[in-house]
């Protein structure tokens, strides 16, 4: 499929396929037609919280069995191999041409742009770090769930993204001043609570422009091409922001002089705590620490096991509101807690840091716990504030060990 695919509509980025599409004719001349769903809606639950008792669906299996996390080991790359980052896809993975890619920049801009790949690598190139979190990272592990991607808290990674700085292109294009915002599509095309819709999300002007952090339209990840995964040929890059901003498969950039009222930005990602609620944005990664969990492991439970005696955790953490100031760690489920040694911010200001800390494992059972404070004073929760989407939750990561 290529960019501009007959199901993409990147001139009018509040077109209905983010409202739905209008039932089946009534004289398909079949009786075959009968049996046709009559709106998006028919073959699209809306979003729900599951019952006390409920277990994971199928179809929340198949979303798993589709997306994967980074398995926790691998916090100790300072740069998360491309094949061991975090996947979400919403949709499919679209088939997308290299060769035939453009992207569109119009809409309240001057002089329209359309941008093949070659154009665009002849561009400076920049490369930032960012590390980038799924907002649903948790969202399995609490009570109520919110039925969807059922992520523990492994939905992260940290990669080098390597492209032209967005703001490079508006101004190239020239944006009008009555520009509000920015609105990114891209090429994977699906339902979603009944909404028939291309993924679009946007970005408010003084976002989409900024210096730091800065915005990138990328087409590198780690030193190659984008993986299909992670939005070849291009994606946008939004260092702090979770990564529903992050717009894979991009082929239109439209500047709006209104806001955009699409669903990923006025239904989906919202912290709602009832469905008939408007709720906040979600907007920004909250404080997070990990732990690599020490020892080995129990084949199915997870459970650690380790030996008595001199034991290093070390492990990941960030925040995209504000440095990470100060982590913590428990060996004791939180009963109390020592300051780790945090590592300078090699990777820049948007990219995870490490920590350490000793430990002198006695035999017997334990419960480690770690916990991140930005500059801003804010600090993981010991317990987490429910929401309905199951967004944002940064309750802190407790690890069962059995030294034996």
């Amino acid at each position: 499929m290529g960019p501009m695919d007959g199901r993409n509509h990147p001139s009018d980025p509040n077109h209905p396929s983010d409202r739905g599409a209008p039932d089946a004719p009534d004289d398909l001349g079949s009786a075959a037609a009968s049996f046709l769903p009559r709106s998006p809606a028919a073959v699209s639950a809306p979003g729900r919280v599951a019952d006390p008792a409920e277990g994971i669906s199928h179809e929340e299996l198949a979303l798993a069995a589709r997306n994967h996390g980074l398995p926790l080991e691998a916090l100790r790359y300072d740069v998360t191999p491309s094949g061991l980052h975090y996947v979400l896809v919403h949709y499919d993975i679209p088939a997308t041409d290299a060769d035939s890619w453009a992207l569109t920049v119009q809409g309240r801009v001057r002089t329209p742009l359309t941008l093949d790949l070659a154009t665009l690598r002849s561009l400076p190139p920049v490369t930032h770090r960012v590390t980038m979190e799924c907002a649903g990272n948790g969202r399995a592990r609490l009570t109520p769930r919110p039925v969807s991607q059922p992520w523990l808290v492994e939905a992260v990674g940290t990669a080098d993204w390597t492209g032209v700085p967005l703001r490079t292109l508006l101004t190239e294009a020239g944006v009008e001043p009555d520009a509000v915002e920015a609105v990114f599509t891209g090429a994977d095309h699906g339902v979603e609570r009944g909404v028939e819709q291309d993924y679009r999300r946007s970005l408010p002007l003084a976002d989409a422009t900024a210096a730091d952090p800065e915005v990138l339209v990328a087409y590198e990840m780690n030193g190659a091409p984008l993986p299909p995964q992670h939005g070849l040929p291009l994606r946008l890059v939004v260092p702090g922001w979770y990564g529903m901003a992050h717009v894979k498969w991009l082929h239109d950039i439209t500047l709006t002089d209104t806001p955009f009222a699409g669903f990923q930005q006025s239904v989906a990602y919202r912290f709602r705590q009832s469905s008939d609620e408007l709720g906040d944005p979600v907007t920004r990664m909250a404080p997070r620490a990990l732990m690599i969990p020490p020892g080995f492991p129990d084949f199915m439970s997870r459970t650690r096991v380790v030996r008595p005696g001199p034991v290093r955790l070390e492990g990941r953490a960030w925040s995209g509101r504000a440095p990470v100031s100060k982590v913590e760690v428990s060996t004791d489920d939180g009963a109390s807690w020592q300051d780790a040694e945090l590592a300078p911010p090699d990777g820049g200001s948007w990219s995870w840091r490490h920590w350490h800390t000793p430990w002198t494992a006695a035999p017997g059972h334990h419960v480690l716990t770690v916990r991140a404070t930005d500059a801003e004073g804010t600090a993981q929760p010991l317990s987490q504030p429910w929401n309905r989407g199951g967004f944002g939750n940064n309750e802190v990561q407790r690890i069962p060990v059995i030294c034996l």
